[in-house]
């Protein structure tokens, strides 16, 4: 558990760092922005008053070169003078092939005019003109560069993420594979020699009783074998009766828990059908039950609800144990989340995968309310 604590804490810390990163770009820039705006403004007016003093001169011998200097200078921000009437006087920095068209004229100088305020020239006493404006090229990249770099920054963390995952996930299903196959392997050497010696119990009747018992637990060593070997392929799925399945995993974990623990069984019909594999979905059962029990610690009320809908059918364990935070519905079936002092919490993990990846059904928390109890609940395919 305290793995997934730490981890989401991670997360969420360099989620902040990059939110703050980003912040402190986009402040950065739009101060970058602000500053070269003004600078812009600046160019304009000075260029504004080139022009009125170009208007100004009376005497031909009169040195104008500064002015020119100064009005041939501004060669990025675009720039339309009217009269008072709104008739274009003059223009500069704009499309040479666009500026014979007087669509593409009014709308710039209406974009001008939305941008920036205009700056006014007193040619005369009377006459009258109006220069307007529009951040240059250079002025709005700079405006849109931060968006663009978070943006491209967080679409590589997301792809670097997602690739993570994938792999994480490939070498995951490999333990699991190889922990199952190996364990398979492992069990299968001593239920064969169990079941030799099973044989050999039963040929001394005073030993029959004790052969019984035994052969019903290599029987069980049997199926645990069979269950684990099936991890890591595609196992065949039948059309059974869940109602059968349930009362038989029931009957085996009420023999092994506490007295304390009233096991109810509620089901809608007698024979309600779903494509399962039965040794694996009993596996998932005990799983569910184990979990219920141990939440309960050992007394209280475990139902087991079984329903069919149409095309699914829901299969709900309910328990009255110590509950569980919203917070963790997702995270307990993450590998390794427990909150026993023992244990490996691979149980919830291991569920999930043979209901969602070999069942090709659902398994979520569908309720839980702390010092109330959990309800699980399985959703389930009818078709093959």
């Amino acid at each position: 558990m305290n793995i997934y604590s730490n981890k989401k804490k991670w997360k969420l810390l360099l989620f902040i760092v990059a939110v703050i990163i980003g912040l402190i770009s986009i402040y950065y820039t739009t101060t970058l922005v602000n500053k070269l705006s003004h600078e812009e403004r600046k160019k304009v007016e000075l260029w504004a008053e080139g022009m009125k003093q170009l208007a100004d001169v009376t005497d031909l011998n009169q040195n104008v070169g500064f002015v020119f200097k100064v009005i041939e200078n501004n060669e990025t921000v675009p720039v339309i003078v009217t009269d008072t009437t709104g008739k274009i006087l003059f223009f500069r920095n704009l499309d040479s092939l666009r500026v014979s068209d007087d669509k593409y004229m009014k709308k710039e100088l209406a974009v001008m005019k939305e941008e920036n305020k205009p700056i006014i020239i007193n040619v005369t006493d009377e006459i009258t003109q109006y220069v307007y404006y529009e951040n240059s090229l250079l002025l709005k990249k700079l405006f849109y560069y931060p968006f663009i770099q978070i943006g491209v920054i967080f679409l590589f963390i997301l792809v670097s993420y997602l690739a993570f995952s994938a792999s994480r996930k490939a070498e995951q299903n490999q333990v699991w594979v190889g922990l199952s196959k190996e364990t398979a392997h492992q069990l299968g050497t001593p239920t064969s020699s169990l079941l030799a010696w099973v044989e050999l119990l039963k040929t001394n009747p005073e030993s029959n009783e004790i052969a019984k018992e035994v052969e019903k637990d290599v029987k069980r060593l049997e199926l645990i074998t069979e269950r684990f070997s099936k991890i890591g392929s595609m196992p065949v799925l039948e059309s059974s009766n869940i109602v059968d399945t349930v009362n038989y995993a029931l009957d085996y974990i009420e023999r092994r828990i506490s007295k304390k623990i009233i096991v109810k069984k509620d089901f809608s019909q007698n024979e309600i059908y779903a494509k399962i594999n039965e040794p694996l979905f009993e596996w998932v059962l005990e799983n569910l039950c184990k979990n219920a029990v141990d939440a309960m610690e050992s007394e209280g009320v475990l139902t087991i609800n079984v329903v069919d809908n149409n095309q699914f059918v829901y299969v709900d364990v309910k328990d009255t144990g110590k509950g569980i935070p919203k917070t963790k519905f997702k995270t307990v079936f993450s590998p390794g989340f427990t909150t026993k002092k023992r244990g490996w919490g691979l149980g919830l993990s291991l569920t999930k995968r043979i209901i969602e990846e070999y069942h090709n059904g659902k398994i979520f928390v569908k309720r839980s309310e702390l010092s109330k109890g959990t309800t699980f609940r399985i959703v389930l395919g009818k078709k093959l």
